[in-house]
Formats: structure tokens, C-alpha cells, sequence
């Protein structure tokens, strides 16, 4: 969901509370629309995260900013008990790697490594800020959590990494696409 100028993105997801919820016995299970429906595993929608595009009024000639803020699932891959799931977590905070100005191509590039193949208003690089002490180790400032670029027309790859669940990284890249009239 958007705000009205499209600068503003929240992610919800919806899922269930914790891993720890019974299942009912078979008898009380129900099929509908060939997904079963388990009455006892409460699901609602949650709030997963962030992603804000900055101003760019002046329509100045540089890339645009992003600032992302994702709570990030545990680090093996369950969810949280009962008690953890009322304790508000730390979200991972995430900006845009600067690009460089390139003097020869007179343009500002940034490495892909060869997984980027057009140049894009679209194309960014997420890291989280230098020296940040998560469970996944220490996070330097040249190492992209996710990165998401052209390749051709109409055809784009994304690469991510933990803590990012594949669902919160396409969602982030997703949000790319929304007409951002100020910040371009």
C-alpha cells in the first residue's frame, strides 16, 4: 500500500501468529476452494515493513533515495513464540548504495557485478548501514543485501540475501515500479 504521492510504501503480509499453534484433528478441518482451512491458527495482516522514496523537488540531475525498514523473520526460518511475538523486534534499517559518477560514460553507475545489464532509473543496491552487528554477522558497507536491475526491456533480476525473506525483497523491488513524480 502506497501513500497518495507514492513516495511512501508498507508491506503487509498475512500469516499466521507463531509456529507453535495446534492443528485440529482431521475432523475438524475444512477444505475450501481446495485450500484447507485450519479454524484454530489465527491469521491477520501484518506489518512487514517499510520503504520510503526521498524528494527530489529541483528535479536535479542524481539518483533517487531509498530507506527501507523491514522486521526480519528469525534467523532459523520459524516464527516467534507466543511471548516473543507481543515484544516488538528491532527492524533492519536499509538505504541505497550511493552510486559513483563515471566521468568516461558521464553517468552514475553502480556494481552489479555483470548481473545488471541496462542503465535504469530503477536499478538500486540496499545495504544496511556500515559496521551493523546483526545474527547474520557484520555487515560491511559494499555488500548489498538486495539488488534489483534491468537486464532488457520488460525483464528485470533481483538478488537478495538473509535476513531478507524472498517475500519482503520482492516486495521492496516492487515498489520501484510505482510512479514516483518527485523523487525522479
Amino acid at each position: 500500500r502506497s501513500d497518495f504521492k507514492r513516495t511512501k510504501f508498507v508491506i503487509y503480509d498475512q500469516q499466521p501468529q507463531y509456529e507453535g499453534a495446534k492443528l485440529p484433528s482431521s475432523r475438524c478441518r475444512r477444505w475450501f476452494a481446495s485450500k484447507q482451512i485450519n479454524p484454530l491458527v489465527s491469521t491477520g495482516i501484518v506489518d512487514t515493513g517499510e520503504v520510503s522514496y526521498e524528494y527530489n523537488l529541483l528535479k536535479s540531475r542524481g539518483p533517487r533515495r531509498i530507506h527501507c525498514s523491514v522486521q526480519c523473520p528469525a534467523t532459523d526460518g520459524t516464527m516467534l513464540d507466543p511471548e516473543e511475538a507481543n515484544q516488538p523486534s528491532t527492524p533492519l534499517v536499509l538505504y541505497n548504495k550511493l552510486p559513483r559518477w563515471h566521468e568516461h560514460l558521464q553517468c552514475w553507475c553502480l556494481n552489479f557485478h555483470g548481473r545488471v545489464l541496462v542503465a535504469s532509473v530503477k536499478n538500486f543496491q540496499l545495504i544496511a548501514p556500515a559496521g551493523t552487528r546483526e545474527p547474520w554477522g557484520v555487515q560491511d558497507d559494499e555488500t548489498a543485501i538486495l539488488q534489483f536491475g534491468k537486464i532488457e526491456d520488460d525483464v528485470f533480476t533481483m538478488d537478495y540475501r538473509q535476513p531478507l525473506s524472498a517475500f519482503q525483497a520482492f516486495a521492496i523491488c516492487l515498489t520501484s515500479f510505482g510512479s514516483k513524480l518527485a523523487c525522479e
